[in-house]
């Protein structure tokens, strides 16, 4: 895919998500648009795997350690061809495979099962030690997406140390720095920085980019890749709710879908994925769209 392709598809899974939420009616909405663009970039350009062959044994792992911002990966695994787009209308219903939080077991593809935060890194470091056991560890790469207010779980940090000292190249931790979590800013609740000075003490290589910028992302991953003598990090700066103006920067979105909420005096339901849509649709109203 071309960049503007990747920026297309990035757009189009945010409408996807703003359509899964309504339907829903409940779920969280600023985490998953903030990282429509690196999940556009993992599995449109920098990752290997076969959506038809979800469990093929070369593949690359993706691991969402923040799982209740899931309808990002949903739509995007929707898109990249794992599921037909029509279940996305699923979410959080009774018996849908689309669970509020990713249950590993229910949808090929899916490689771990989150709910309580902080467990991604640990799975990760898990899974690359049995790839070393098994000389796999130059072959696979494991992508690790982390929120920034899951860093004030002590796992976290346990897994940090454990990947430093064995050398876990293989794994490449993005975290998701949107500063905001369920409570408000991260800074107000539990503060963070200087967050790059951290992960360099516990042994990791450090980049920090515009999560916005889908081709920051696709080389900083490719720059982590030829790191070999320690775990990679990637702290990407993104902006929650990214695309809806009633939504971006504001940490009452954190946790809510258009019309679950009244927050910041919003419109009904209906009447909030309707300016969502529009929003998205328009590019903010820079091009004229048919659909008004």
């Amino acid at each position: 895919m071309t960049l503007e392709d990747l920026e297309r598809k990035a757009h189009d899974i945010r409408m996807d998500i703003i359509r899964m939420l309504e339907e829903a009616g409940s779920g969280h909405s600023a985490g998953p648009l903030g990282l429509a663009d690196i999940l556009t970039a993992l599995y449109f350009d920098i990752m290997h795997y076969d959506p038809k062959r979800p469990d093929w044994d070369e593949r690359d792992i993706f691991l969402l350690s923040n799982g209740h911002t899931v309808p990002v990966q949903y739509a995007t695994m929707a898109h990249a061809g794992f599921f037909d787009r029509k279940e996305l209308m699923t979410l959080r219903k009774f018996g849908s495979r689309l669970q509020g939080h990713p249950e590993r077991k229910l949808l090929p593809g899916l490689e771990n099962t989150s709910g309580p935060l902080g467990c991604g890194l640990s799975q990760a470091a898990g899974m690359s030690l049995a790839m070393r056991m098994n000389n796999e560890q130059s072959k696979r790469w494991i992508y690790v997406v982390m929120g920034d207010g899951e860093l004030n779980e002590g796992n976290v940090w346990e897994a940090a140390m454990l990947a430093s000292k064995y050398k876990l190249y293989n794994i490449i931790g993005i975290i998701d720095r949107n500063n905001i979590q369920i409570d408000g800013p991260t800074e107000d609740v539990m503060p963070l920085e200087d967050l790059r000075d951290k992960w360099e003490s516990f042994g990791w290589h450090v980049q920090e980019i515009d999560g916005h910028n889908i081709e920051s992302v696709i080389d900083a991953c490719s720059m982590a890749r030829a790191i070999t003598e320690k775990p990679s990090v990637i702290i990407a700066h993104t902006i929650p709710g990214k695309g809806v103006d009633y939504m971006e920067y504001d940490f009452r979105w954190h946790g809510a879908p258009p019309g679950l909420q009244d927050v910041s005096g919003a419109p009904p339901k209906a009447s909030q994925a309707k300016v969502a849509l529009a929003e998205l649709r328009t590019l903010k109203g820079k091009i004229r769209s048919e659909h008004e």
